[in-house]
């Protein structure tokens, strides 16, 4: 009987292991971009919602005391960690009403737009 020497199993060659480490990595590096992505893109959704929240409080007070009491509100508003701006066009319609568009920023943050449609005088 002769005794036969297999060398295809003898085990992983150095060769294998590189490229099995190449892979990997690749891998490896791809999720952590995409991790590293989603995390700046969820990041700057807090103070987006905020942008928008602080431009619904306006809206809304442009409802409930009318455009030309809102028109006296102040224009800088701290909400969160943030002090936004609060920018607003307002335009007459010809319905008689203010069509107001409130534009809220802050310092190196996305901000938010909002047109409301409201009564330029309430009547108590």
């Amino acid at each position: 009987m002769t005794r036969r020497d297999d060398h295809g199993s003898r085990g992983v060659t150095l060769l294998e292991l590189v490229i099995a480490v190449f892979v990997l990595s690749i891998g490896t590096i791809a999720a952590l971009r995409s991790a590293d992505q989603a995390g700046r893109a969820l990041g700057g959704e807090a103070a987006r919602v905020m942008a928008l929240q602080v431009a619904l409080n306006r809206a809304e007070e442009y409802r409930l005391l009318g455009a030309r009491q809102a028109k006296t509100l102040p224009r800088s508003v701290t909400f969160g960690p943030y002090q936004w701006q609060l920018e607003i066009t307002e335009a007459v319609t010809r319905a008689g009403f203010t069509e107001a568009t409130i534009l809220t920023r802050a310092p190196e943050q996305p901000g938010a737009r909002l047109v409301v449609i409201a009564q330029t005088e309430v009547v108590q």
